[in-house]
């Protein structure tokens, strides 16, 4: 598959599983009914028969049975999937699925459009080119969408969670009617207040220093020194001269893709950085000088190896340096 073709499959899988987020407790595909006390799962009740054996309907031996099949083994067989997953292609829910990574990209790209940059605090590069070779001129009117979409996102996604947790039909319809309840409200108001914030200034450090999900994730990607990773050509750096490194303005977890694996920690394998290295390199024939690759030719990213090479490669760059100051001497 091309990159492009990657971006776009990409693309669409993250906004149908954004849909899936917002509208899952509204055809009860899956929530926590708080006002039953028990989970709804694809229309049904899922509960633990607890109440039944409190009534005395059925005995423990079966209250047992009902634990292990409805709690235990689901619980078990969704955390071992999940780590399996993480430990054979990484983050790859947090690249191409997390409704909190889309919103992640596309504040991004707003931001980036406003002020030259994708965070706030980060200083806007002297001469900010595109991948194709283009320059980029950020747009101080770009700032009103970006609010709107802030502020957007932070309050459907305020909203989606109380769906979670009270019937959706109940929560949706107070709001169309402008009468939601005062605890609602309270909810609302204070989660799109702490949703703003974040999606304001936190995104991507959430993301790499805050997220469980996305910790375990990467945890036990790097144990698997053979996972899919993003690798670069290091024999091949100097085809990154006069590259402005399109490959970190690209990342939208900030970081830098032709370092080794675990300085990579929190790479979601959104790819990005491939594409914009193979739109830089459109017209070499040695193609893009990032890959992804996994098995044996992952190896090299996950040890000392790559690193070493590195170092070797800084420390004849300084030498070559040191060399022509003294003949110019």
């Amino acid at each position: 598959m091309s990159d492009e073709g990657r971006q776009r499959l990409r693309l669409w899988l993250r906004c149908g599983f954004f849909a899936l987020f917002v509208l899952a407790p509204v055809f009860d595909v899956f929530r926590l009914d708080l006002t039953r006390g028990h989970f709804v799962l694809f229309g049904l009740d899922w509960t633990l028969g607890i109440d039944d054996f409190t009534a005395g309907r059925i005995d423990a031996t079966e209250l047992s049975l009902r634990v292990v099949l409805r709690a235990f083994v689901p619980g078990l067989a969704f955390v071992l999937g999940g780590l399996w997953l993480a430990w054979k292609y990484g983050r790859l829910y947090c690249g191409w699925l997390c409704p909190h990574g889309s919103v992640v990209e596309t504040v991004n790209a707003l931001m980036r459009r406003a002020g030259g940059t994708p965070s706030l605090w980060e200083r806007r590069p002297a001469t900010p080119r595109q991948a194709d070779g283009s320059v980029f001129e950020p747009k101080a009117l770009w700032w009103l969408p970006t609010a709107l979409v802030v502020t957007g996102f932070a309050g459907l996604w305020a909203v989606t969670l109380l769906t979670y947790l009270l019937p959706p039909a109940e929560v949706w319809g107070n709001l169309w009617h402008l009468e939601p309840t005062r605890n609602q409200a309270l909810f609302i108001g204070v989660a799109t207040g702490l949703f703003t914030l974040e999606f304001t200034l936190a995104r991507h450090l959430f993301c790499r220093f805050a997220c469980a999900a996305g910790l375990f994730q990467s945890h036990a990607w790097m144990a698997n020194r053979r996972a899919l990773v993003i690798t670069y050509q290091r024999d091949r750096a100097a085809d990154c001269a006069g590259c402005e490194a399109v490959c970190e303005i690209a990342c939208p977890m900030r970081l830098k893709p032709r370092t080794i694996k675990r300085r990579k920690f929190a790479c979601t394998q959104c790819t990005a950085c491939i594409s914009a290295c193979t739109t830089v390199q459109q017209h070499n024939p040695a193609g893009s000088l990032l890959a992804w690759q996994s098995g044996e030719a992952a190896l090299a990213e996950s040890g000392q190896r790559a690193l070493r090479r590195i170092e070797v490669t800084g420390s004849r760059k300084v030498g070559a340096a040191t060399d022509v100051r003294s003949e110019a001497a």
